[in-house]
């Protein structure tokens, strides 16, 4: 099972650098796990740069996927890992996820390029 953050998500819906990296993860719908907050993001990401029906769209295509919401028992672990890796308040909630999930997470988000059960996709390395 795989959680891809928000970053690999706009990766892939804007054909970017890395979109070839997230797409295999993205296309398993039946290993993929969305955070309620990765939908948050994604939502409010695409109707600022595209459109509302497109980001519903896009929330429907994750609706295909094991979708997570933020619970009371979440809360608390993200508020431990968040002060553990200095995690902001979205990507300490997407790391719990994935470790209550005993899931994958998948990200080109510098923020967790050296933590446990990371696949790290580096931009700096495509840019040359």
């Amino acid at each position: 099972m795989t959680i891809v953050d928000t970053c690999g998500w706009i990766e892939w819906l804007t054909d970017g650098v890395l979109a070839s990296e997230f797409e295999p993860y993205l296309l398993k719908t039946e290993l993929l796990i969305v955070p309620t907050t990765i939908q948050y993001e994604l939502h409010k990401w695409i109707c600022r740069e595209r459109s509302e029906a497109m980001a519903l769209e896009i929330i429907a295509y994750t609706q295909q996927a094991s979708i997570v919401a933020f619970t009371q028992t979440l809360a608390l672990r993200t508020s431990a890992l968040s002060q553990h890796y200095r995690l902001s308040f979205a990507d300490a909630i997407i790391y719990a996820t994935a470790e209550q999930e005993n899931a994958g997470l998948v990200t080109a988000d510098d923020h967790f390029e050296n933590l446990p059960n990371v696949r790290y996709f580096s931009k700096k390395q495509t840019a040359i």
